[in-house]
């Protein structure tokens, strides 16, 4: 028997127990219609798919001039610890995204998950150093911070949205206790679990901010080219003064079963020789000691979607995009009709609209909390988020998320209808 307070800390973390909570709600009530998992749809995966990606790889190395030997061996053996298709993963960045970096600056990971956990290894030197959050958050950037026992610190951010005046608050508050702001994580593209989008003027505010006080911000941005209309510039793309760390995956885009992701750590490291090396590098040696490398096979997949597609992934990703927003735009409007204004006030209840991404935030007039979350799935048949699994520091206790992504219109329908009948029967509760 093993004492559990003789394990890590972290193992007692009520955030790592949520997708198990979740799960275990999903498993014991089938019939529930959830608006939990932040998955792609179904509909758009195709099994055949996967072998056509790979023959496609494969001709591409041998239009590459690769022997058959050379091949099998990229196939089946261990790979470069950085990944063996940086080249089309730059040159995807560069015509999709306007990223123009070297190949050596990108380390292909297992998930962006890995890139968390690489970036924050090698950025938290020691105990003043801390990670600023964008919060409300999502919880693998805490949990993998959590797991390094690196202190994080919330950057709440207002009713409006992102602020960087929030943001350089934090810096100097935390300078002022002794302690080193090192980075700030943000999702700047309809946010998990917000929804919310940094507007083009705050972008460049908050680079400007970064530069000023030597501040990392690491950016996350998975759902972006599977949102409708034209995104809105990355970071990484407008930065000029190197001081964007750019985390990107593959599981929103291709498929989350392949479990590829990339960072982008093109700033440069300096020793006290001189000598100078990417950042990539150094994430590199850390991944060597996690993953050894990231699946061969599973990077031959990706390669081959985004040869399908010329590198554009957004054109891969047109149909699923417009399949996301129209999900998007019918659970507002399947929300304003089973909630319309009159009752939503006498409930205390309201929403954000966001444009795009698979998530959005609905504020209620009770507590959220797991108990509530069993009797809407019991009682009504709809299983939600709650919000406060999103507040490192607390917070969040009277909001729920929905994510949109996973179901049909019907559903959708059906599960909303279900949700004001929920709604209407807590706020009744003494």
């Amino acid at each position: 028997m093993l004492p559990k307070d003789g394990l890590h800390a972290s193992l007692a973390e009520p955030v790592l127990d949520t997708m198990n909570f979740l799960n275990e709600v999903t498993m014991r009530y089938p019939d529930a219609i959830s608006f939990a998992p932040g998955r792609p749809y179904d509909g758009f995966f195709a099994t055949e798919d996967i072998f056509t990606h790979l023959r496609r790889y494969v001709d591409h190395l041998t239009a590459e001039g690769r022997s058959p030997d050379q091949i099998r061996t990229a196939m089946y053996q261990y790979g470069a610890t950085a990944g063996q298709i940086r080249e089309l993963i730059a040159e995807s960045l560069r015509v999709d995204e306007r990223i123009d970096v070297p190949a050596a600056s990108i380390v292909v990971t297992v998930g962006a998950q890995e890139g968390m956990l690489l970036v924050l290894r090698a950025l938290m030197r020691g105990p003043d150093d801390v990670l600023l959050v964008s919060t409300p958050c999502y919880v693998g950037i805490t949990g993998a911070a959590r797991l390094l026992d690196i202190p994080v610190v919330d950057v709440e951010e207002p009713a409006d949205g992102f602020s960087c005046a929030e943001v350089e608050a934090a810096v100097l508050r935390e300078r002022a206790r002794g302690r080193n702001p090192r980075a700030l994580y943000v999702v700047p593209d309809h946010s998990n679990p917000s929804g919310t989008t940094i507007a083009p003027d705050t972008r460049d505010e908050l680079l400007d901010l970064a530069a000023r006080y030597g501040l990392l911000i690491l950016e996350d941005s998975p759902y972006r080219l599977v949102s409708p209309g034209t995104p809105v510039p990355t970071l990484k793309s407008l930065d000029t003064a190197g001081v964007v760390v750019h985390l990107g995956s593959y599981s929103k885009t291709v498929f989350p079963g392949a479990r590829v992701g990339f960072v982008v750590a093109d700033q440069e490291v300096v020793d006290e020789h001189g000598r100078t090396t990417l950042l990539a590098d150094e994430l590199a040696k850390i991944k060597s000691m996690v993953t050894v490398n990231t699946s061969s096979l599973s990077q031959a997949v990706v390669a081959g979607a985004l040869l399908a597609a010329g590198g554009r992934i957004s054109e891969l990703n047109v149909k699923p995009a417009g399949h996301y927003g129209d999900a998007m735009q019918a659970t507002l409007h399947e929300l304003d009709r089973r909630l319309p204004a009159g009752r939503r006030e006498r409930l205390g209840v309201r929403w954000n609209s966001p444009t795009g991404g698979f998530f959005l935030a609905v504020r209620v007039g009770f507590e959220t909390d797991e108990a509530a979350l069993t009797r809407s799935a019991r009682n009504h048949g709809v299983i939600w988020t709650p919000m406060r699994y999103f507040y490192p520091s607390g917070g969040g206790y009277r909001t729920l998320r929905l994510s949109t992504s996973y179901l049909s219109h019907a559903e959708i329908e059906e599960g909303i209808t279900r949700l004001a009948g929920f709604i209407e029967d807590e706020t009744a509760r003494p």
